[in-house]
């Protein structure tokens, strides 16, 4: 009976923690700009996740695919 019991709460644990469907087609989120900004967009590289995100307009949009790391850049230092 204990045995039972383990190896069903075993199942539900690896049920509940599986992702939902790992092939789904993933779409980037709606994101507006507002006057002065503009919208990034990228498909990284390494998991095809698609990212969106709102920077200034004389800003550059910054992506590091290596790390899933996506962020607005300075007019001076770039993206560094």
């Amino acid at each position: 009976m204990t045995r039972v019991l383990i190896a069903l709460a075993l199942g539900a644990a690896a049920i509940a923690f599986a992702p939902a469907s790992p092939l789904a087609q993933q779409k980037a989120p709606a994101v507006k700009a507002g006057k002065g900004e503009k919208v990034c967009r990228v498909t990284l590289k390494y998991s095809g996740e698609k990212k969106a995100w709102v920077c200034k307009s004389e800003q550059p949009c910054c992506v590091w695919h290596e790390i899933n790391y996506v962020k607005c850049g300075t007019t001076f230092s770039g993206c560094l």
